[in-house]
């Protein structure tokens, strides 16, 4: 076919161990034209990047590699080395998924660049390379770029790094750009970023796109078409209208019902796709998603379906043995999976509303100094600075905000116990910074807390059962208690107890995170700090940990701290809500208010860049950018700190400016909100392009004409409810 740039058939990727063959990707086909924007998603395991890393000649020498792939009408397979070197950054390219691991750190990011354009034009300059290398710093968005273009890969933020990948993958304007996993360490805000500046390489360059993710709101607003993998497979593939609305595979339909949605989040429960996915290295007969399939029959067991056109459609394909009795509606969609029950109103906990944790003025300020002989302080980083919120009995806030704002710090002030360097923290009315060494240890057992990385926080030494017991272990609990207790707060997190003596190894990742609630639930604590507890996890996955965490929650009576930067998780479990930024909270408030009509324009900011799983809702939705990175918590300007990235200050009136420049704003009410800003009333506004003056002076138009004109961020005023 004319149009057809990249044409994938049949691949497969094996890799050899000892005494058995992991079969990573198993017979995948796919194609891309010119122009197209591809999105490849599925678990983690299922041979996303396998499949994309064989296409870039980059998979290791041991690798047996089977089927076809071919670019342009050309053969990949079998060229030698410097065949793919010339085609790599000239044809096709690729964006990694770590950009730190993926640059040079000895050499500057305008060099990098200037070397990916000097190996593919031995013509050009030195000179002219480092200008054109400037040039694309530009394009990427990136701030003072002939400055930056001198500086080390270490001195760029994440975001930074992530659009410097992408200037050198665009640096040669190739045919075909592949982004593995270019968002998924980043901000919701750094992330829109990223994904606005992909498509601007993809329209200037005109080349087209295979993104690969496991989040499904990601391709909801980008990707033309869809192809989900599971087990090494494609198991489905479609326009992305067709996979979102109408999915034929009960994978698909399984992943989009397990995922947080911002639209419907606290409404309604996760529905979990339950169990894990299969070992590539011993695969069953049938159809790999059998045994967590929900309508699998006996032949499902025994026969694996190919991939087959639903309806008679061309563009749309799905393997599984009952997709006629999907697409039909016999097999309904929405019942495929059914919704868990709440837990019964007899087994709720009753808890009294009384104010476990409160934390007043909090600051944690830590000194730069310099200097090996004489050492001197050059400055200070407001880590946090004069935090204060507080959670009662059976309530979760959820402590948001984007990476460096002071979260983490915020909660290990907490979690140490100690005597803060300023403000307050009182855990049971009890002020922390009077406690003696002995009553520290016992309010201990009232305090836990469950990690991000379960992996990373459980010893791969110990058994579960010691692990578990760890808490009870130093809290001088008898032995038989110990194990009775462990047997107890498994099966409540729902493990079986005989699982007690197996590692950590042996283990699911949601597992794992299982053991980590069980480990913090030993004690019978009142308060559980949960820090990012589900980030590391797949949305499959995600929903289980979700329900179970509520569902504690009604039992116990406990009460969470629940810190995250997904604010679709944050809206499922919240009661309350804290945003911060630059180590202060800029809005707090009840959940809903929050969510429904954010009044700070930070917090629009941030929930407007969440991306929503329904490609109707992200193509109508408009977007506010922030324009920049998190700026260093070593800054002391004057006034609000956050008028350098924000859309209202651009549209107020000078005098409105003067103020945000040199005063600090307060927290204070609106409406349902506390709001430290200074024009909370005049958001709604922004919309329109237009901001009321401040009092008693004529009203100012601002610069922007209705939402979505050429050259905008897009609306400013950030999606409504119907849109969220």
């Amino acid at each position: 076919m004319p149009n057809r740039l990249l044409e994938v058939r049949d691949l497969s990727v094996t890799f050899p161990q000892p005494g058995r063959e992991v079969q990573a990707v198993r017979g995948v086909n796919y194609h891309v034209d010119k122009g197209e924007f591809l999105g490849i998603v599925g678990e983690s395991g299922s041979g996303k990047s396998v499949s994309s890393l064989a296409v870039m000649g980059l998979l290791p020498s041991s690798a047996r590699i089977g089927g076809d792939i071919l670019f342009e009408g050309k053969s990949l397979l079998g060229r030698s080395d410097k065949d793919m070197s010339r085609l790599r950054g000239d044809g096709i390219s690729i964006i990694f998924q770590d950009p730190l691991s993926a640059l040079t750190p000895v050499y500057t990011i305008g060099a990098q660049i200037a070397e990916a354009l000097q190996l593919h034009d031995s013509k050009l300059s030195r000179l002219a390379a480092n200008v054109r290398a400037v040039e694309l710093l530009k394009v990427v968005g990136i701030p003072n770029p002939e400055r930056r273009a001198q500086a080390f890969p270490h001195e760029f933020s994440g975001g930074m790094r992530q659009r410097a990948m992408i200037a050198i993958a665009i640096a040669n304007n190739p045919r075909l750009i592949i982004a593995d996993e270019p968002t998924t360490a980043l901000d919701v805000t750094i992330q829109a970023q990223i994904l606005e500046v992909l498509q601007k390489a993809k329209e200037l360059t005109g080349a087209a796109v295979v993104l690969i993710t496991h989040d499904l709101g990601v391709v909801a607003g980008n990707a033309d078409r869809i192809a989900v993998m599971y087990a090494g497979r494609i198991v489905e593939t479609g326009t992305v209208d067709q996979v979102f609305h109408q999915p034929s595979m009960p994978y698909t339909i399984g992943l989009l019902r397990s995922m947080p949605n911002l639209a419907t989040a606290g409404h309604q429960r996760l529905v979990p796709l339950e169990g894990r996915p299969p070992q590539l290295d011993n695969l069953a007969p049938g159809c790999p998603f059998a045994p967590r399939c929900p309508v699998a029959i006996d032949a499902c067991r025994t026969t694996e379906p190919p991939l087959a056109m639903v309806a008679g459609d061309p563009l749309n394909a799905s393997a599984c043995l009952r997709v006629d009795e999907i697409a039909r509606g016999s097999l309904e969609r929405a019942h495929l999976y059914p919704v868990p029950e709440p837990v019964p109103a007899a087994e709720r906990a009753e808890v009294e509303p009384e104010k476990v944790l409160e934390v007043a003025g909090l600051k944690r300020h830590f000194p730069l100094t310099k200097g090996s002989v004489f050492r001197h302080t050059i400055g200070t980083v407001r880590a946090v600075d004069g935090v204060s919120f507080q959670i009662r009995s059976g309530q979760t806030l959820g402590l948001v905000g984007e990476s460096g704002c002071g979260k983490s710090t915020t909660i290990m002030e907490i979690l140490e116990l100690a005597k803060p360097q300023a403000g307050l923290v009182s855990i049971n009315g009890t002020d922390v910074a009077t406690l003696s060494a002995k009553e520290r240890r016992a309010l201990r057992r009232d305090i836990q807390v469950v990690f991000q990385d379960p992996m990373a926080s459980l010893d791969p030494r110990l058994p579960v059962q010691d692990l578990v017991a760890e808490p009870l272990t130093v809290h001088g609990v008898p032995a038989a208690e110990r194990r009775r207790k462990v047997a107890e707060v498994l099966e409540l997190v729902g493990l079986e107890p005989a699982m007690a003596s197996r590692y950590p190894h042996e283990f699911s990742g949601g597992q794992r995170q299982r053991i980590g609630i069980a480990r913090a639930l030993v004690t019978d604590p009142k308060i559980v700090v949960l820090d990012e507890p589900v980030s590391a996890l797949d949305v499959s996955i995600q929903a289980g940990v979700i329900n179970l965490l509520a569902d504690l929650q009604e039992k116990l009576g406990l009460s969470y701290l629940f810190v995250a930067h997904d604010l679709a998780v944050v809206r499922q479990i919240a009661d309350n809500v804290a945003v911060m930024y630059l180590g202060r909270i800029v809005e707090s408030g009840p959940s809903e208010a929050i969510f429904a009509n954010p009044v700070h324009p930070y917090t629009r900011a941030l929930l407007s860049a969440v991306p929503v799983p329904d490609p109707t809702v992200e193509r109508s939705r408009s977007r506010v950018i922030l324009e920049g990175d998190l700026p260093s918590p070593t800054d002391a300007a004057g006034g609000c700190n956050f008028r350098t990235r924000c859309p209202l200050y651009k549209l107020i009136d000078p005098a409105g400016q003067e103020q945000c420049r040199v005063k600090d704003p307060e927290q204070r009410p609106v409406r349902d909100s506390q709001v430290a800003c200074h024009h909370a009333e005049r958001i709604e506004l922004m919309a329109a392009g237009t901001v009321p003056a401040a009092p008693n002076e004529p009203v100012a138009p601002g610069p922007l004409g209705e939402p979505g004109e050429p050259g905008q961020h897009g609306d400013p005023a950030g999606p409504r409810p119907s849109h969220t």
